[in-house]
């Protein structure tokens, strides 16, 4: 028998389709007064950070940052050009190539989380207690938002901050 969808049901879907636009908008409004880059920046020089030797494919990364390969190859020619990454070729297999946090990179990987994780207490730990945000974390877990790694989705800088930081994982960075 099929179920009739409810009136909560389509309110819930309405409000998850605008909420994750208006905080990455805010949080990016933080991040661009605090005279740092997007957001999108932040989130690849954090996956080549905690990625072994500090290297990924470009399509390694794409994977992790849930963002179309066009997006990605454009963003990593920002961070070559800027100097917060290196493109290394690959001796095993010449066609293909590493995209390597440098040292720059790490820098300011860890300033931005100052910046970033201040956005996420204002946009989101101030607005939730801790039991709320485990319960929210719980129903999106159900809808499939999970990473599958059992422990609490965060990403975290550990090097610049302890407390964890909501992911942002299953959310396209922009």
């Amino acid at each position: 028998m099929k179920r009739k969808l409810s009136s909560e049901a389509t309110a819930a879907w309405i409000r998850l389709m605008r909420v994750p636009s208006r905080v990455l908008d805010c949080v990016e409004q933080d991040l661009k007064k605090a005279g740092f880059p997007p957001l999108a920046w932040y989130d690849a020089l954090l996956e080549l950070s905690r990625a072994p030797s500090g290297e990924l494919r470009p399509v390694e990364l794409e994977r992790q940052m849930l963002i179309p390969q066009y997006s990605t190859s454009r963003l990593i020619d920002k961070l070559v050009d800027e100097g917060l990454a290196a493109r290394r070729e690959c001796k095993i297999d010449k066609r293909g190539q590493f995209v390597e946090i440098t040292e720059a990179g790490r820098e300011l990987q860890k300033k931005m989380w100052s910046a970033y994780s201040a956005a996420i207490d204002k946009h989101v730990g101030s607005k939730l207690s801790d039991a709320d945000a485990a319960r929210l974390c719980g129903l999106l877990d159900r809808l499939g938002c999970s990473c599958g790694d059992g422990k609490a989705d965060a990403k975290v800088d550990t090097k610049s901050d302890s407390k964890a930081a909501p992911a942002r994982d299953g959310v396209p960075a922009r």
